[in-house]
This record gives C-alpha cells, sequence and structure tokens, in this order.
C-alpha cells in the first residue's frame, strides 16, 4: 500500500463513517460499465464542496490493490449489483490530488517532476525485479511493468484542474500540463480506467486538443451522472425525516442545480452542514468569501448587470454557453462570465432553454452580499438597506416604504419598467432580506384570482406576520388593498388570522413615484 501508487481505503473510510454519509457508490456500476472502452476517459466536475474528493476516494478504495474492501462496501448500494466483486480491487491504481503537487512547486517544471518522481518510487519499490528502459521515464516506466506483470492501470486525478486557476494566465504552462497528460494516458493498453474530477471541464486551445479522449461530465451537461453531482431529493427528503428538519425550507435553499428532465440537485456540503448544525444558512460558501463572486459580475460587459439584477428578482436569462474555453479568465462576452458562474455553482443552467438561473437562496445571497458592496448605485443602497424597509412594513410606516422601492426602482434593457410585472422585481430587490424570515411566492392562486406576492413566514419565525403584496400600475395603493378585499386573496390565508399585513403598492406613472398603504387584514 502507498501513497500514490495502490492506496489504501482509509480516506474512503473516514467518509462512510461520519455522521451524514449519503451513498454514491452506484457510480461504479458507471465505471465498471466503460473499463477498458473507448469511454473508459471520465472527466467529471463540478463545483467546489459537492462532493469531487469522496468520489475520488471511494474509486480508490474500490479498485485499488493496496486494500482489502469488500466489508467496507458490505452495507453500500454497489454490493448488490451482480459485477461489484469483478474489479473490486483488482487494478493498480494511481491516485493524484493535482493540489498537492502544485502546493509544493513553484514552476509548472517542478510540479512535473515531482509528480513522476512521486509515482516512479513508489512503482520501482513495488516491482523492483523487472527490467526497465528507463527508470526516470514515468510513461515507459508503467508501459514496461504492464509488459511484465500483465496488470492494467486505473488513474484517478482529484483537482485536476487546479494548474489552471495558479497558471490563469500562463498558456505554455498550461499546455505543458495537458502534454503531460496526454503522453501518461492517452492510446496506452495499461490504462484500462481514468477518473478526473475538478470545477471546469477541459481546457480549449483551439486545434491542441490534447485531451480529445475524454467523456466530459460537467454541471452544463451530467448526463448519466447527475444523479452524482449531489443529493437527489429522495436523498435530502430522507435526511430531513431523520433530523426533523423541514424538507420545503431545504429545497429553497440549497436545491436547484438538476437539468432538465434529471432529478433535483442540491448542495451536498450546504445540506450536511444544514442539518448537523440545525438551522438553515449560507454554508457552501463559507470556505470562500462574496468577493470571488463579485470580482466576476462586476466586469464591464453590457447588459451583465441588469440580467444579475433581473435574476437576483428570480428570472431566467437566456445564455450561449458554446464559447466558453475552460478557462477562469478568458472573457469575451457576458455569455462567458455566465457560462463560467455556472460551472462555479453560482448559476444553474437549463439545457433545454438554453438559460440560467440563481439557483437557490443561499446562493441568492451571495449575490445580494457582493452587489450591495458594489458600485451600483441606489440598487447596492436598497439591498444593503432591504432590512429596514421590511421592518418599516411590519412597524406600518408607508412612507419609509415607498421611499426605499423608489430607491430600488430601475431599468434594463430587456425588462423595461412599464407594467406590474417589472414592479414585481423592484419590489423583490427593495425586500430581499424578506428571504431571512419568509417563503416568497408570486401570482399565489388565491380567492378569485392570483396574489401578486405573497409572504409566508417560515417555520422558524411564526412571530412575523405573513404579508400579501398588491401591485397596482397608475392607480393607487387605496386600489390595490381594495382588490385584495373584492377578490378575496386572503381568504386562503386564514391560517394567519390576527397576523397578516395587507400591503398595496402603485407606481404614478405621470410623477415617476411610487405610493405606499399598509393595514392589517380583518375577515
Amino acid at each position: 500500500m502507498g501513497v500514490y501508487l495502490n492506496p489504501g481505503n482509509e480516506l474512503f473510510y473516514t467518509a462512510i463513517n461520519s455522521e451524514i454519509y449519503v451513498d454514491k457508490s452506484n457510480l461504479i456500476r458507471y465505471t465498471n460499465r466503460v473499463v477498458q472502452t473507448l469511454q473508459k476517459y471520465i472527466c467529471n466536475s463540478r463545483p467546489r464542496r459537492f462532493g469531487k474528493s469522496i468520489t475520488a476516494a471511494m474509486l480508490a478504495a474500490y479498485y485499488s490493490r493496496g486494500c482489502n474492501s469488500g466489508e467496507l462496501f458490505s452495507s453500500l448500494a454497489i454490493a448488490r449489483d451482480p459485477h461489484f466483486s469483478k474489479y473490486l480491487n483488482q487494478y493498480n491504481v494511481i491516485f493524484l490530488n493535482m493540489q498537492e503537487f502544485l502546493s509544493q512547486s513553484s514552476s509548472m517544471q517542478e510540479m512535473l517532476d515531482l509528480i513522476k518522481k512521486s509515482v516512479l518510487w513508489e512503482l520501482l519499490a513495488a516491482y523492483p525485479d523487472y527490467s526497465y528502459f528507463n527508470r526516470q521515464n514515468l510513461t515507459r516506466t508503467m508501459m514496461d511493468l504492464y509488459q511484465n506483470c500483465r496488470t492494467p492501470f486505473v488513474v484517478i486525478i482529484d483537482e485536476w484542474d487546479c494548474v489552471f486557476r495558479e497558471y490563469q494566465n500562463d498558456r505554455n504552462a498550461q499546455e505543458r500540463y495537458l502534454d503531460f497528460l496526454r503522453d501518461l494516458l492517452k492510446d496506452k493498453a495499461y490504462i484500462h480506467l481514468v477518473y478526473m474530477t475538478g470545477i471546469l471541464p477541459i481546457k480549449k486551445y483551439g486545434t491542441h486538443s490534447a485531451l480529445n479522449m475524454f467523456d466530459e461530465f460537467s454541471m452544463l451537461s451530467p448526463g448519466p451522472l447527475a444523479e452524482f453531482t449531489g443529493f437527489t431529493e429522495d436523498e435530502v427528503f430522507s435526511l430531513c425525516a431523520r433530523y426533523n428538519m423541514n424538507p420545503e425550507e431545504i429545497k429553497n435553499w440549497y436545491d436547484g442545480y438538476g437539468p432538465e428532465g434529471a432529478p433535483s440537485i442540491y448542495s451536498p456540503r450546504s445540506v450536511v452542514s444544514c442539518l448537523l448544525f440545525g438551522k438553515l444558512g449560507n454554508y457552501w460558501n463559507q470556505t470562500e468569501t462574496f468577493e470571488a463572486l463579485q470580482m466576476y459580475i462586476d466586469l464591464n460587459f453590457d447588459g451583465l448587470k441588469d440580467d444579475v439584477l433581473a435574476m437576483i428578482a428570480g428570472e431566467s436569462i437566456p445564455v450561449n454557453t458554446s464559447s466558453f474555453t475552460n478557462d477562469m479568465n478568458t472573457f469575451r462576452t457576458e455569455d462567458d462570465v455566465l457560462t463560467l458562474l455556472v460551472h462555479l455553482g453560482y448559476l444553474a443552467y437549463d439545457a433545454r432553454h438554453k438559460t440560467v438561473r440563481i439557483p437557490n437562496n443561499e446562493v441568492r445571497n451571495e449575490y445580494a452580499n457582493a452587489v450591495s458592496v458594489s458600485n451600483w448605485g441606489e440598487i447596492s443602497k436598497a439591498l444593503k438597506h432591504s432590512s429596514d424597509t421590511l421592518m418599516a412594513i411590519w412597524q406600518k410606516r408607508p412612507e419609509q416604504v415607498a421611499k426605499a422601492i423608489e430607491q430600488a426602482h430601475f431599468e434594463t434593457s430587456h425588462l423595461q419598467y412599464n407594467d406590474e410585472n417589472a414592479l414585481s422585481y423592484t419590489i423583490s430587490l427593495a425586500l430581499y432580506a424578506a428571504r431571512n424570515f419568509y417563503t416568497i411566492i408570486r401570482e399565489l392562486p388565491t380567492g378569485k384570482g392570483f396574489a401578486d406576492l405573497v409572504f409566508l413566514p417560515r417555520k422558524d419565525f411564526p412571530e412575523k406576520p405573513a404579508l400579501l403584496v398588491e401591485l397596482k400600475w397608475d392607480k393607487s395603493a387605496d386600489s390595490a388593498i381594495a382588490q385584495i378585499y373584492k377578490k378575496q386573496y386572503a381568504h386562503s390565508l386564514r391560517d394567519y388570522h390576527g397576523n397578516l399585513l395587507l400591503v398595496g403598492i402603485n407606481y404614478d406613472k405621470a410623477t415617476r413615484t411610487h405610493s405606499c398603504k399598509i393595514e392589517e387584514w380583518n375577515a
């Protein structure tokens, strides 16, 4: 058992021995299916804290000859597969965490030399008695070893793309790294399976297609590996029952990554932290501040600011993902920025409609934090002061609410501020802080029609009043309240009798001002 050659199963044991472990072992059914086929090259990219390293450790524990993992897998789903034992601990596994080598090196050449020396050290120690053409050449040594003992290799590479974050502007270093991987892996009989995981798909370099043999599974196109990208809804709801947490609230905060027609996909790190700590919160991004997001959304591309604001308000935005070059610094259009944000987990992609959206409340909070400290004028101020606006509603101070909505008023090229629908986007921004206490529903069927906006208190905040917001365009706030009573919007909210506020908001087209009226509901 070595560090890089045939590692043990300790890392995977630690994962499944944790208080919360979600069984993703059926991924092995897919990897077993493609062993020693043209599809044996897998690059599976997903955002930080989506379980990439646990998956890599699981595959190492399954394939490595350096351990006996039968008992470790015995209670997992893959153990019930009829082909479970076929490749169990049958391969020479080389397991490389590229971030480890990168952090110990000051140049690309030094990093590549360290990788080669580290693996050769263990290969030659494990198999000292064979004749080797060149003991300093990793590729030839693996080839000679395979020819002598006919034991093929499975190569698992974690954080494969860290080079493209460290050497963002060094094309030569990037190409040397890709060429090293191609020389080691491509068209080699000794390779039966390669599994690489990282944040980004494989870097595009025009005609330089060093790793074109890989099948890529990403947040844009997870394909048959979608259910292994994060936690599925069934898995999360089962955990919610175990920890007595509200599944709908968990869904609003951490779901939203599932592609069209595939299972819902939740952020794993966030769900686990929420359940263990017993409260909703921003967990996924605790290891990185919102400035990372702010850097990208502050790029001066025409339309990007408007689209970010629309997505904060709940809209989906069209995107063309085809021009993205799979790195973190080549941005030629707004679409390239949006595509990168999909890979980083800040946006979810709908392949059917070719649109992006903010996936959930947790990530939406990151956008609000980033915008509130950006130089985005009145919008930044409105988000920063949204808690005060919400307090003004609770305290029934309509003049302050109207003034705050005035501050949040914006116009965009694709959402002209000329109807009640556009007004609702402004309200969403002015009352952004309400997401901390409420589940917000637009166009809720109530009474004899659809209420524009309904704010229902979350389970943890039963003392907060429910809010029923009716919007009017070029009429009056009084007429908005009158419509609530006339169409009996509040009757479906009887459970909140005595704790329901009616909020009427109007925009006067001539004076370009907002007015507000707030009153308690009396059945």
